[in-house]
């Protein structure tokens, strides 16, 4: 590009040549790497869908295990969805108390964790400001107090073994707690051994011995303070919210703290044990009081702490169960099993119908190939078989009507000579003649009719062994044009004789062919006799020969009238003559072009005739020597 820039006071023009881009393949050769993968694996899914489609066409087993595969798949969701809706209907409720049991003694544990002295939540530093993370605000003073210290009574005053589980056993002639309205208190409403109206609350620490440092005894208090805090105010919760009862009894059962909601001054431990342990064991859904029992240390000593309470239960419903789900997913099953084989189970009775009627003799009737699978496999094979079966039956017709053709034409072609002889020879029996050279002529007419007769026996045999392969081939290499050269020349003198012309072309090359010399020299001897016998006189016979590659072809044609297909087709038949050669002039048996065609096919040869523009042409095709 060029632009216009100013130096010195005058504008001149500047060409500026930018860098030519390059192509987006060039600048970024991987750009486009994740779309071609795509289009790649898109094409590669789009090929294999393709083959497996086609393998499952062509196969009935594939196709019966996908069908089931199916059916299988929709009887399971059937089956969830008839669950589904019956579970529903018929919902059962199941009343669990074990997260009421988990939450009694989750806050037990809380209890546990505020008066083990361990916890160093309560920890305080140095300028004396409490350590307390996250503790709760002041909140009222709670009404339960301490127990006052049990009077000393002996054991048989207390009712041993009469407790129940988790209950405690109230000493007999103990105040009772509802008497003044505050639990846990002594029948004056003053606690023994605490100043008056100040609450003895747990872990409350003993007098600091003389000489002991002023600041650790002021960490401690206020270590204890936001202890009795927290252990109030979590108290007051549960006693107010939740309804639990709480005890710390000594290592003998006797109570030593309690809450407003519990009244006992004496447990039996074991009892509160059992207790605590049968329902964690059991899972029982019936809704009794549970108890969470604890080791703890309190005021210096061993103690435990023992949390009740009604667990609050969790209601949950639970679907049905009902038979009729299996049914109608089965039911579900056979429909879409038999709605995806129908159609193949009716081609399987029409193909059972195909054969019935080909049974009854019907072989004109083919069934119809609608699949690529087994099936369309079987009805090609069906057809194949119906067909070839009607080619074998319409053969041997053939072969029985050519039979009595030839019964017929062969008691025909005897009769005539034969009866001829007989009468000649009956009328020399008979001396039936007025001279000698009359005899001498019924005898010579009688023996050129036994000479035809003879003849006609030939050919019939010969050609009944060159049908049945009988006669063995003296195979062996000769030129083929060498040989039609000299049955040519032998033949020159008779087409003369009736007026006609002889005419050849044979190739120069010596062209080798593996024959029987003596059988072709008589297929040859047929067409070229047949050639001079129906011939229009006068007229020319043509021998033609050509080659290619692996064949030779010679062809003889001489002047006829056209012939019609069907007549071409039936000249090389037995005993077949077309109608103007059935007169008595002309002798031939009419085996001769039957025998041709024998020969020919024996060398894997092909004969055929072809007729047009007045002439009738007849072609021999032999292979080469390799």
């Amino acid at each position: 590009m060029s632009k216009i820039e100013k130096q010195g006071g005058q504008e001149q023009q500047v060409i500026v040549v930018r860098p030519q881009r390059k192509p987006w393949s060039e600048r970024f050769p991987f750009r486009w790497f994740p779309f071609t993968m795509l289009r790649s694996l898109i094409l590669f899914t789009g090929e294999v869908y393709q083959l497996a489609r086609e393998q499952v066409k062509r196969s009935l087993r594939l196709q019966l295990i996908l069908t089931f595969a199916f059916c299988l798949l929709a009887y399971y969701i059937s089956h969830g969805i008839a669950s589904s809706l019956i579970g529903n209907i018929n919902k059962g409720t199941i009343i669990d108390y074990s997260q009421g049991r988990e939450r009694i003694d989750y806050d037990a544990r809380d209890l546990v964790r505020i008066l083990d002295p361990q916890n160093t939540e309560y920890n305080t530093d140095d300028s004396g400001d409490s350590g307390e993370v996250g503790a709760p605000p002041p909140v009222p003073p709670v009404h339960a107090v301490p127990a006052p210290p049990v009077p000393s009574v002996p054991e048989a005053g207390v009712q041993q073994g009469g407790t129940t589980s988790g209950a405690a056993v109230e000493t007999p002639g103990a105040p009772s707690a509802a008497a003044n309205g505050t639990a846990g208190a002594p029948a004056n409403g003053t606690p023994s051994g605490t100043p008056s109206g100040t609450p003895a609350v747990p872990g409350t620490p003993a007098a600091p011995q003389k000489g002991t440092d002023a600041q650790a005894v002021q960490r401690k208090r206020q270590q204890e303070e936001a202890r009795q805090r927290d252990f109030m105010n979590t108290v007051t919760r549960m006693t107010q919210f939740e309804k639990y009862k709480i005890l710390i009894t000594d290592l003998e059962g006797k109570v030593v703290y309690r809450n407003a909601n519990a009244h006992e001054t004496l447990v039996d431990v074991h009892s509160v044990i059992r207790n605590a342990m049968e329902p964690r064991n059991e899972n029982s859904d019936v809704r009794t009081e549970f108890s969470s029992f604890y080791p703890i240390t309190y005021n210096n000593q061993k103690s435990y702490l023992i949390v009740s309470g009604i667990p609050q239960p969790r209601i949950t419903y639970q679907k049905g169960e009902s038979p009729l789900s299996y049914v109608l997913a089965l039911a579900v099953f056979i429909f879409l099993f038999y709605y995806l084989t129908k159609r193949k189970m009716r081609y399987i009775e029409e193909l059972a119908s195909g054969l019935r009627v080909v049974s009854t003799g019907n072989l004109d009737h083919r069934v119809v190939v609608r699949s690529q699978d087994e099936l369309g496999e079987l009805a090609i094979n069906m057809n194949a078989m119906v067909s070839e079966l009607q080619r074998t039956i319409e053969e041997e017709r053939r072969a029985e009507r050519l039979k009595n053709e030839l019964v017929t034409n062969v008691s025909h072609d005897l009769r005539t000579p034969l009866t001829l002889i007989m009468g000649y020879l009956r009328l020399l029996h008979d001396k039936n003649y007025e001279t000698p050279e009359q005899a001498a002529s019924y005898a010579s007419i009688a023996y050129s009719k036994s000479e035809k007769l003879k003849s006609l026996i030939d050919d019939l045999f010969e050609y009944t062994k060159l049908s049945n392969q009988d006669v063995p081939l003296n195979k062996r290499g000769v030129v083929i044009n060498e040989v039609l050269e000299q049955l040519l020349e032998e033949y020159v003198s008779l087409s003369e004789e009736q007026q006609l012309t002889l005419v050849r072309s044979l190739p120069p090359e010596r062209l080798t062919v593996r024959i029987d010399v003596d059988q072709m020299i008589r297929v040859f001897e047929n067409l070229l006799s047949n050639a001079i016998k129906y011939s229009l006189k006068p007229g020319t016979i043509t021998v033609l020969m050509t080659h290619d590659r692996t064949h030779v072809l010679i062809r003889i044609s001489n002047q006829a009238d056209n012939l019609t297909p069907d007549e071409l087709e039936q000249l090389f038949d037995r005993f077949y003559r077309v109608d103007q050669a059935r007169t008595s002039d002309f002798g031939g048996s009419g085996l001769g072009l039957a025998i041709a065609r024998s020969i020919v096919e024996s060398h894997e040869g092909s004969i055929w005739a072809e007729s047009e523009d007045g002439q009738i042409h007849f072609y021999v095709k032999l292979k080469l020597a390799s």
